[in-house]
């Protein structure tokens, strides 16, 4: 049987980022990471649609937590130990810079995730840290103060294991066996599926709004992208994210209120309408748009408030006015379904976070039994606070496993 000081299951970005500070910290170690698939950190390489949104532009950790719906409170301390600076800081020890966007998302100037994907496998070799791939995880137990460690083809003993194998079941499955609570998952960050002729034509057009689910507490505001299958955009996702269990319990079938005029009431919008019908009296409504809407956009609302591309200005009757004032500030849309966010499946679910120490992330059940990543019942918004939960969450745990 191998032996080895750590083993980390999960050749994703938490079990690097984890095995490559442990081995910084002390030489020593010999530590194996064990992956299931055939390739490592799969999801680094498609997240940010393949450019690798390392993390975000927030550098308070007061403000950075607000970002998550599950692990705000609990990563408070962790932030003010390991945060997105050091994370800068850390890749660019390794030559790799990176680079702000105007929402304030992380990106390698590469525009590339296999430069990520590159520094992680150079670390590990220049660190001599063993890669074992096709090593699925069937038992893990605790014998004479090791761990022993059963895959599909080997058996390995260590004194300290992580497990970073995100939203595996199988391995919440062994957990909950060892007297783990794990909340079940569901999915948190996804797209909105509507049909409806308001939007059928005009996939591509993005625009702030605001939008609430109806006959819930959930509202947020941002840009909203339309797609040739519903709603998405930050708007929608931080939706999906801090909804994602009541959403889930309504079978994804609900409706939501859109105000295409962020910050505006129906009432200001009709004054203003009332403004427009005089200033502009013989424009044609339809086709020049206002309140700084795409052109396409303002021409489907004007439609669905029954006013004819010949209508202008001077025409509008009252009814008219009030249905304008309506679809502009408050038009309601009949959600049915959900899809996955580009190629970026998150879940919210995991171990129980009162399980857990978080200064070291060990677990509270099993002395030397760490955790990392989406193991974890934690989850964020889009934007790259995805990774920095991974960053943080696999440099505090590499630092207690390596004394």
């Amino acid at each position: 049987m191998d032996s080895y000081d750590i083993i980390i299951a999960g050749g994703g970005a938490a079990g690097f980022f984890t095995a490559i500070n442990a081995a910084e910290n002390n030489r020593n170690l010999r530590i194996l990471i064990l992956e299931r698939g055939k390739e490592v950190l799969t999801k680094v390489k498609v997240s940010g649609g393949g450019r690798c949104n390392v993390t975000h532009a927030e550098f308070i950790p007061a403000e950075l937590v607000k970002k998550y719906p599950r692990g705000e409170k609990e990563l408070r301390g962790p932030f003010h130990k390991f945060m997105t600076g050091d994370t800068i800081a850390w890749f660019e020890k390794r030559g790799i810079e990176l680079k702000t966007e105007e929402d304030g998302r992380m990106f390698p100037v590469t525009d590339s995730s296999q430069t990520i994907i590159d520094c992680f496998n150079n670390e590990c070799k220049k660190l001599n840290i063993e890669l074992r791939k096709g090593e699925s995880l069937k038992k893990l137990q605790h014998e004479n103060e090791h761990w022993k460690l059963i895959t599909n083809t080997s058996e390995f003993q260590a004194e300290k294991v992580m497990l970073a194998t995100g939203s595996n079941s199988k391995i919440w499955n062994m957990l909950d066996k060892m007297g783990h609570t794990i909340i079940p998952a569901v999915p948190s960050l996804f797209t909105f599926n509507i049909k409806d002729k308001r939007i059928e034509d005009l996939a591509g057009i993005a625009t702030d709004a605001e939008v609430k689910i109806l006959d819930r507490k959930l509202e947020s505001s941002g840009p909203l992208l339309i797609t040739h299958w519903g709603m998405s955009g930050p708007a929608i996702l931080k939706l999906s994210a801090w909804g994602a269990r009541e959403l889930n319990e309504l079978n994804y079938d609900f409706s939501i209120r859109l105000n295409w005029l962020p910050g505006r009431t129906a009432e200001e919008i009709s004054e203003e309408l009332k403004k427009l019908k005089f200033s502009i009296s013989k424009q044609q409504v339809s086709t020049r748009p206002q309140f700084e809407l795409p052109k396409r956009l303002w021409h489907s609302i004007t439609a669905a408030a029954k006013i004819s591309t010949e209508t202008k200005w001077a025409d509008l009757n009252k009814e008219q006015l009030a249905k304008l004032a309506r679809e502009l500030t408050s038009a309601v849309f009949k959600v049915n379904g959900k899809s996955t966010f580009k190629e970026e499946f998150v879940t919210a679910g995991g171990i129980d976070l009162k399980e857990v120490d978080f200064k070291t992330f060990e677990s509270k059940l099993h002395k030397n039994l760490f955790f990392a990543g989406e193991i974890l019942n934690i989850d964020a918004i889009t934007g790259g606070f995805n990774f920095q939960n991974a960053w943080t969450g696999a440099f505090l745990a590499a630092k207690a496993m390596s004394q």
